[in-house]
């Protein structure tokens, strides 16, 4: 392949394959690469003349797309035509939980993986380099190499017409950070056993990453790495979300415990940040992925280890939840409680997973009347998130029980508590006393992110619970 020619095609238009290739076609003016996706209206956000209705919101994001698009970064749903004009071919698509059959509830649901390479092995033409974007679990290249490889002979089955080689390529990016996190990355991982075919990857991402941060290994060994990381991310935040409670009974700080913790160049500082749970697309998904594997090869107490992790994340919501019934006398009905954040995390969009959902949903449960506010997050996806929820606990969803504001200070008028569940800038410098004035008495501030003064919280004359704090 010549290099000045080179061709991509990544097949899914979400939080991964949209930021990556604007970085990639940014970074690479000699590549054409073409994002497809089979959701029209996310392909139709994607090519929005106002970039600020772009279907992810990443700091930075908006910015390289005005720079790229429809110069040599294409957003299309012809998947196909895309795919034949193609060298290389990126599988960035979703990767969700099995709801039902075997491994349901751990095992993750491939359909969409077996249906894109079916896509690719169909419509490539010549040589493609198929590479694995998406989270996936350990030996999955394995399915993809065997529905290409079915495609790979002609019709008498001698002469091949086209070929494949398969590569791991996980992602590693923090959402919030994905832009930052692309440009300047811990590490690049390349996993496969075609020498030329990884060299070419490399080639690519050598324009803007240092050689030293590229890291080739054997297929599975990538596949693992990456569950292995989201694994063990996943694991400090349960970890110092446990303690967190240690200290609301024992009168400790968790911000003082985390930081003299973190001190320590054996543990370090990150994600050592108590908050109500992690989110996202990946960490559950990629642990109960892990717990799937251990499991199926008979390694039950590795499996309940990284279960325990999961278990001590829904706990803290639920912990969270059953809180703020308390402080407000055990009683939620017709109470209005205003929820300040509902993205999984600051700076995004995303809401998968987000610890808001579970919370929220058990307030209106118990008859709170909500109104939320969030300056990324539309109504559309927190109803459907909430609804969802719901159904699954076969509870029932009532409308009445949700509001949505855009200002800030008119959603906290006449509630009886205020709970912060993303940690947004614009919620660390509120207006306290302003606040107090139209709020019931007695009202409640529940800061779940640690992101407030508690003494101007204390001087408005509101009663404050932090999180990991015994006040």
């Amino acid at each position: 392949m010549n290099k000045q020619q080179i061709k991509i095609c990544c097949i899914g238009a979400g939080y991964v394959g949209g930021p990556t290739m604007a970085v990639i076609a940014d970074k690479c003016k000699n590549l054409i690469i073409k994002v497809v996706d089979i959701n029209q209206k996310r392909i139709d956000d994607w090519n929005n003349e106002d970039l600020s209705c772009l279907p992810v919101f990443e700091p930075g994001l908006a910015e390289i797309v005005g720079r790229t698009r429809n110069k040599n970064l294409f957003f299309t749903s012809k998947i196909e035509e895309s795919i034949m004009e193609s060298d290389i071919v990126f599988m960035s698509v979703n990767t969700p939980i099995k709801q039902k059959g075997i491994g349901a509830g751990k095992a993750s649901d491939l359909r969409w993986v077996e249906s894109s390479a079916r896509q690719i092995a169909s419509a490539s033409v010549g040589h493609t380099i198929v590479v694995e974007k998406s989270t996936l679990p350990v030996k999955t290249a394995y399915t993809i190499k065997n529905i290409l490889n079915s495609y790979s002979n002609n019709e008498s089955g001698k002469t091949p017409k086209k070929t494949f080689s398969v590569l791991s390529n996980p992602e590693f990016l923090a959402e919030g950070t994905a832009i930052n996190d692309l440009l300047f990355p811990d590490r690049v991982l390349i996993g496969g056993d075609n020498t030329k075919a990884i060299n070419l990857l490399r080639d690519i991402y050598l324009n803007w990453v240092p050689a030293e941060k590229i890291i080739s290994t054997n297929l599975w060994s990538s596949e693992l790495s990456k569950l292995t990381a989201n694994a063990f991310l996943a694991q400090r935040i349960s970890s110092i979300n446990s303690i967190s409670a240690v200290c609301e009974v024992t009168g400790a700080d968790i911000h003082e415990v985390s930081k003299a913790v973190g001190t320590d160049t054996r543990i370090g500082a990150k994600f050592l940040h108590p908050g109500p749970g992690f989110g996202g697309s990946c960490f559950k998904k990629d642990i109960l992925n892990l717990v799937y594997l251990c499991n199926y090869y008979g390694l039950d107490q590795v499996a309940n280890f990284w279960e325990e992790v999961v278990k001590i994340n829904d706990w803290q919501k639920d912990r969270i939840y059953k809180i703020i019934v308390e402080k407000l006398f055990g009683n939620l009905a017709n109470k209005k409680l205003s929820i300040l954040g509902f993205a999984f995390k600051a700076n995004t969009n995303d809401t998968r997973e987000s610890p808001a959902i579970s919370i929220c949903a058990d307030l209106i449960n118990e008859g709170a009347k909500l109104v939320i506010h969030d300056p990324k997050v539309d109504e559309e996806s927190i109803i459907g998130d909430i609804k969802n929820y719901l159904r699954n606990k076969n509870l029932p969803f009532y409308d009445c029980g949700l509001e949505f504001e855009k200002d800030i200070y008119n959603s906290v008028e006449e509630s009886d508590a205020i709970i912060i569940l993303t940690e947004w800038e614009d919620y660390s410098n509120l207006n306290w006393q302003k606040i107090s004035r139209s709020m019931r008495k007695p009202g409640w501030v529940f800061d779940t992110r640690n992101i407030i003064q508690i003494e101007k919280v204390k001087s408005s004359g509101l009663n404050i619970w932090c999180l990991g704090v015994g006040i």
